[in-house]
């Protein structure tokens, strides 16, 4: 017979990576349940009652211990958290497994393969490893491990070391990461001019390769001259546009214009 688990995590792409990762380790697994609240998880327990849940420690209002309490002597938990300052302390008595948010591949498929071990037996009570994480919970301030970010139509975990700087601009927050945009380069530009631009695109030697802006659709499709579209360099040696139905800071369709400073092959050699 085939274990059957909840999946219980109040952020969505994190839920959703967790299933794709169990998918991977754990391919005879059924996920009879994947909820984003503890009163979901609760609800989803008594329905199913499942072999093992996968239970996210942070939620608002009913939270991750809450949800042990019910799930004491139910069924087998893992409990995902992002603080590791209070995690190891809780669970080394080993009646219980825990993962790391981000969630490693090869960390998860160890929780997996002890809880194969555990399916043959009861599930644990967890009242005392549910009384020493309430504390560590309580008496601990943890700082903030991760952020997500979204790029075009991709989300992305970006870990606090990778960040180089927060920069607010009006109801966004603009991250400066040392990425190399593939077909763009690393890209600069003032808060005063978004979300028009110009980007400035520089390759990895630091020198600059283009300037783009984002023209919106509605702009195009009248016919409206952009005489005024500034070049960084005097000479330019060709340009591209591309179109973009829209992303997370500008939402409406619009073209990309690149104004370019180097040869065509140099332009796609920018991976």
């Amino acid at each position: 017979m085939k274990a059957r688990a909840i999946v219980v995590e109040d952020e969505v792409t994190l839920r959703e990576q967790l299933e794709e990762l169990l998918a991977r380790v754990w391919p005879e697994l059924e996920i009879v349940a994947s909820v984003g609240d503890g009163l979901q998880a609760v609800a989803a327990m008594q329905k199913h009652r499942p072999d093992l849940m996968f239970l996210d420690v942070e939620m608002p209002e009913m939270s991750g211990i809450d949800v042990a309490r019910h799930a004491s002597e139910q069924c087998h938990v893992v409990f995902v958290t992002a603080y590791s300052s209070y995690a190891t302390h809780a669970f080394d008595a080993g009646a219980v497994d825990y993962v790391l948010k981000p969630i490693s591949e090869e960390r998860l498929a160890v929780a997996c393969r002890r809880l194969q071990e555990r399916l043959a037996s009861a599930p644990a009570k967890l009242d005392h490893v549910i009384a020493q994480l309430a504390a560590r919970v309580a008496e601990a301030k943890p700082y903030l491990r991760w952020i997500t970010a979204s790029r075009g139509a991709n989300v992305r975990m970006i870990t606090i070391e990778e960040v180089c700087y927060f920069q607010a601009d009006t109801k966004y927050t603009l991250v400066a990461l040392p990425d190399f945009l593939p077909g763009l380069g690393t890209l600069y530009v003032k808060p005063s001019t978004l979300p028009a631009g110009p980007f400035l695109a520089y390759d990895r030697d630091g020198k600059l390769v283009s300037s783009v802006y984002m023209i919106p659709l509605k702009d195009m499709e009248a016919h409206k001259g952009f005489n005024n579209l500034g070049a960084a360099q005097e000479k330019v040696d060709h340009v591209d546009m591309y179109y973009n139905a829209g992303h997370p800071g500008v939402s409406e369709p619009h073209y990309h214009v690149v104004i370019w400073y180097v040869s065509p092959d140099k332009a796609a050699a920018l991976k």
